[in-house]
Order: structure tokens, then sequence, then C-alpha cells
């Protein structure tokens, strides 16, 4: 089995959730591989990222380099070629930055690439046995490739139970020198802020929300009625949004927001991992959708299969007393 590595997505100074995700990847890999933290950055809030990563992981490679100040795959990918061992696996985050990155990074290495992988099946010598989704999540494949040749995987959020008090005390290796030229084409122009609406659905423990299923616009206040009996607030899906039925500051997604309530009930909602990539946070998700093979079942604590248009106003009902 080839090393495992795993770049670890910051903002802020604090890591992203997938983070503790990876090192249960890896292990579902081989159990008793050690997995190594990569983060690349500049500045204090590089230090703090890899000071909280030393907790979860037994080694922590450190890259600090001014150009690596915002997340560009472009040069975050030069970095880790000079990095990394050429037959190394690399574990990377599927989202839109992720998706950027790694299947360049694959051709430079000369590894396989797999993406949006939900599960690992374990190995079988030097084969790795993975379950990644296609068409949007409604087929599930069973791939395999090849470990001793090194492999890029895009991980999808939520797929692998996060670590939770880890005090592995790991130590920290400067690589700062050897990630080599990093100038790139590209360039850094700013930071856009998401819009944010009358509400801000990043605050809200609770979540009801809407997708297709809702069926038209008029439907919402049925959801509406269900998230004032919850004291919750209403989200949505991208193409409530494209239906111009809510605005989009209540958009959950990779292409909306990102938001970590306790509790989420997603309400006709398919599961894709475009949506699921904007929920953090290890939620408590409670799935209600007529098609009982939605991919949303797969990662859902409880699953109903049911018309949301039935089973929404029974549950206010409820509530309600």
């Amino acid at each position: 089995m080839a090393d495992i590595f795993a770049y670890i997505p910051h903002s802020a100074g604090v890591a992203e959730d997938i983070a503790m995700e990876f090192p249960a990847a890896a292990k579902k890999m081989d159990a008793g591989a050690p997995v190594t933290a990569v983060v690349t950055g500049s500045g204090a809030d590089l230090d703090k990222v890899v000071e909280a990563m030393t907790a979860v992981y037994s080694s922590v490679i450190k890259i600090d380099n001014e150009a690596l100040a915002y997340p560009n795959a472009e040069v975050v990918r030069k970095a880790l070629v000079n990095v990394l061992p050429a037959n190394a696996i690399v574990l990377v985050p599927n989202n839109t930055f992720g998706m950027d990155l790694a299947p360049g990074l694959s051709i430079k290495m000369d590894a396989a690439f797999v993406a949006d992988v939900v599960d690992i099946e374990g190995c079988d010598g030097n084969t790795i046995k993975l379950v990644r989704q296609e068409l949007g999540g409604a087929v599930s494949t069973h791939v395999t490739c090849d470990a001793a040749a090194g492999a890029v995987i895009t991980v999808r959020g939520g797929s692998f139970a996060p670590m939770e008090d880890a005090a592995v005390g790991g130590t920290v290796v400067g690589k700062s020198a050897d990630a080599g030229d990093l100038t790139c084409k590209r360039r850094f122009l700013e930071v856009v802020a998401a819009e944010v609406g009358d509400v801000d659905i990043t605050k809200s423990d609770v979540l009801v929300s809407i997708g297709r299923g809702i069926e038209e616009e008029d439907n919402i206040e049925v959801a509406q009625e269900l998230a004032e009996a919850m004291g919750a607030v209403v989200s949505c899906s991208r193409p409530i949004v494209d239906a111009k039925w809510l605005e989009k500051s209540r958009q959950v997604g990779t292409s909306g927001q990102t938001v970590k309530p306790k509790v989420y009930l997603a309400m006709g909602i398919s599961g894709s991992f475009q949506h699921m990539g904007g929920i953090k946070g290890n939620p408590y998700i409670i799935a209600i959708n007529k098609n009982p093979k939605a991919p949303i079942f797969q990662v859902a604590d409880v699953g109903v299969v049911a018309d949301i248009l039935e089973f929404m106003p029974e549950l206010t009902e409820a509530i309600s007393g």
C-alpha cells in the first residue's frame, strides 16, 4: 500500500469538516496505514490549522507560501506535485475546489483518478475497492484502482464518520522550501461574499429544506407552516431558486449557502452531491421522498418514503398538538 495523504481545505484559520473524515476513509483502505495531512496556506491562519490537525493526524505537512494564501488549484497542484511521492494516495474533498485540483493532480502524478467516492470497501492486496456515484447520485458504481501506482481520490463530505475527541499529538513537517516555483497564470482577484436575504439560513439550528417534491410555488406555504411549528427556517435546493420561488440566499449547496444545522429535514430533495456539499457539521438528517432509491436516503439518519405534500401537514399537526 502506498502512503496516504489528505489535503486539508480550510478558511479563516478553521479546517473544513471533511478534515475529520479523511482518517476514517483511509482506515477503510488499510486499518494500519498512517495518514499524513497536507496543509497549504500562509501566515497565522495556516499555523492555526496546522496546530489543530496535529490532534487528528500523526504527521502534518506544512507548506507556507504567500502564493498559497488563497485557494488557487493551479498553485496548490504545483506544490503537491513537488512535495508528495510519485505513488502517493491523495484524498481531496469532492467540492468545487477539489474538482478543480484533483484531475490535473492525478495527471501530473501519473496516478489514477476516482471522483465522488462515498464508500470504500477495503483493499485486496494493492487493489483499492471504491464506491462512487454517477448521474447525480442515481447510480452507485463499484470501481478499483491500483494502490501501488498511487491515486487521487475525491471524497464526498458526510460519507464517513468524523473523528471525535482525537488527541494524536502529531508532528509537523515543514515542506515550504520543497514546494518549488509557485508562479502561475491564474491571479486571485477578490472574495465575493454570498448574498444574505431576509433570513440567514447559516445561523439556524433546524432547517426544513424543500426540493422538486414541493411541485409548485403555492405549496411552499405548507413547508413554512411546518417550519414555524418547529421553530425552524425554510431552505431549499437549487431547482427552487432556478424557478424563482425562493431567493438564492435560501439555497443550500455548493453553489448556494453552506449550513451547519443540528437537524436537517430534506423534503422532496434527491440528495445530489452539489446539494449535500453545502451541509456541514454532521447534522441529524431526516429525509422524506417518494422515490425509495433517492440518494438522500444513503446519508439520512431517518428516511421516510412518502409524498411530502401529505407528510408535512400531518407532521405540522402532530407537533402543534
